[in-house]
């Protein structure tokens, strides 16, 4: 079993790897706000439009943010998001979702996965394809599975290529991301594979299943991102704080 580098990583992959046990949201309203990390940098809120060259800065600068939340605030915050989370209704109508194992820092998924479960809805996890480099299918997620490591490390479920999805047989995706803002562009770690999977959600007439939905710390929040060729939108993003629909869907 991969060793994981901070301690939601290592949850998670106890919680679906190892033991499974049941977490319930507690204490922390949804009106409570978190104690924001260390800041390392200015507020990145106040940040002028990142051009394509700096887009490597922000992400530099957001990541470190990201890794000093203490422990102690990395599970107030997971719980915190899951209590968000299940109060959208994006999540209370879906029955098919996909969510991830946190990697570099990103908020701890473990009690997401958790409400998805325990509402009797299916959880999903991305693999990378392995046909096309570029590209995500999704495969089942069941407490006490077998997880391996994919080529950049991240654990992935080990199954029988018949049992992987695609995007579009899910209804709703929460995505990783490393900034965000309110109109819904996503700041990720460079290598486009959500965007290149859900691509054909930008060639619709309307917008269809499934539906996106980005996770985060609050502090990840940019006043505006360019919006490149090729993005995929997000139809909002839930964080440690708060819920933030995308200003135009």
């Amino acid at each position: 079993m991969l060793l994981c580098r901070s301690a939601p990583e290592r949850k998670a992959l106890r919680h679906l790897g190892g033991t499974h046990l049941n977490r319930t949201v507690q204490g922390d309203g949804a009106a409570r706000h978190s104690r924001r990390a260390p800041l390392l940098i200015a507020d990145t809120r106040i940040l002028p439009v990142p051009a394509p060259d700096l887009k490597a800065e922000l992400r530099r600068r957001l990541r470190a943010q990201r890794a000093a939340v203490p422990p102690e605030e990395q599970a107030a915050a997971a719980r915190r998001l899951g209590a968000h989370l299940t109060a959208t209704r994006f999540f209370r109508v879906s029955r098919r979702i996909a969510c991830y194992l946190p990697n570099d820092g990103e908020i701890d998924t473990g009690a997401v996965i958790d409400h998805i479960w325990n509402m009797r809805k299916t959880c999903w996890l991305p693999v990378l394809s392995r046909l096309t480099r570029d590209r995500l299918w999704f495969a089942p997620a069941r407490p006490g599975m077998e997880l391996r490591p994919n080529r950049y490390g991240i654990p992935e479920p080990v199954v029988h290529a018949r049992d992987l999805v695609r995007a579009q047989e899910l209804d709703l995706i929460l995505l990783p991301l490393v900034g965000f803002d309110a109109a819904g562009n996503r700041l990720g770690m460079g290598g486009g594979f959500y965007d290149k999977s859900l691509d054909f959600l930008r060639h619709r007439n309307r917008w269809r299943k499934p539906h996106l939905l980005g996770l985060a710390y609050d502090f990840q929040m940019l006043d505006r991102l360019p919006a490149d060729e090729g993005d995929v939108p997000l139809a909002g993003t839930v964080t440690d704080r708060a819920v933030y629909p995308a200003a135009e869907t």
